[in-house]
């Protein structure tokens, strides 16, 4: 089924409760709030009956999933989206053939092309994973030595209990990578201290919208934490690369 708003479907027949009633089960965080956040943000666009009442049709459902499936498994933020979906519309990429399959990480940086980096974004979900310590090296493919030696410099914390997270597995996979090129925990600390002073900065933002009420409101105070998150990465990753580049080429 297209993902189109229009390409020949039925008429509208489904309400809001029943478009929450068919994605509830693939979507459990999913409000009522957020489809109308959605709609508002111009992700989807219902009919309207006279009296103002939503219907949807089986397109507008299609396209929700679609939308939710995005920023569930890519990460990504919802101007990203609505870009694919225009895409789509225009027939220009396929359904289903918009993103790759993202890494199994929080932040992942996706590729760097030219001059343009790209980053899949930061999904702000609360972490589910408990792993022993061993269970943490195996999957990171780190040493138990190095794994120390972040926890001494305060890149992993592990939680109360002992037990690590798939935050702890996102930072110790992105190390196991850099450690091959003979880059160490101690090597990593500026990191750190980096990514304390953007917290700083992006919580002047986001904290005001964290304390409105409402779906609407939580909505909106996530996606702020995805967008400025990926910002963050690209920016970071453009002047790395910009200053890696003037070291190789001796200018």
């Amino acid at each position: 089924m297209t993902i189109g708003a229009a390409a020949g479907e039925a008429r509208s027949t489904l309400t809001i409760g029943d478009v929450l009633a068919h994605l509830k089960v693939e979507f459990p965080d999913l409000t009522i709030s957020k489809i109308r956040f959605l709609e508002t943000e111009g992700l989807v666009q219902p009919e309207r009956t006279p009296s103002g009442y939503r219907k949807f049709s089986q397109g507008d459902v299609a396209r929700l999933r679609y939308v939710l499936s995005q920023q569930r498994d890519h990460y990504l933020p919802l101007r990203v989206i609505k870009d694919q979906l225009d895409s789509i519309d225009r027939g220009l990429v396929p359904p289903g053939a918009a993103a790759d399959s993202p890494r199994p990480a929080h932040i992942a940086v996706a590729s760097i092309q030219g001059n343009a980096p790209t980053a899949e974004h930061f999904r702000p979900a609360p972490a589910a994973m408990r792993m022993s310590r061993d269970e943490l090296l195996n999957a990171a493919g780190l040493r138990s030595d190095q794994l120390s030696e972040l926890e001494q410099f305060g890149l992993i914390t592990a939680k109360p209990g002992g037990h690590y997270d798939d935050d702890a597995l996102a930072v110790a996979a992105i190390v196991a990578d850099l450690a091959r090129f003979g880059l160490e925990g101690r090597h990593l600390r500026a990191f750190r201290t980096a990514a304390e002073r953007e917290v700083g900065l992006f919580s002047q933002v986001v904290a005001p919208l964290g304390r409105q009420r409402g779906s609407e409101a939580k909505a909106r105070a996530e996606e702020a934490v995805r967008e400025l998150a990926a910002l963050s990465v690209r920016l970071h990753a453009a002047l790395v690369q910009i200053g890696l580049r003037e070291v190789v080429g001796g200018s």
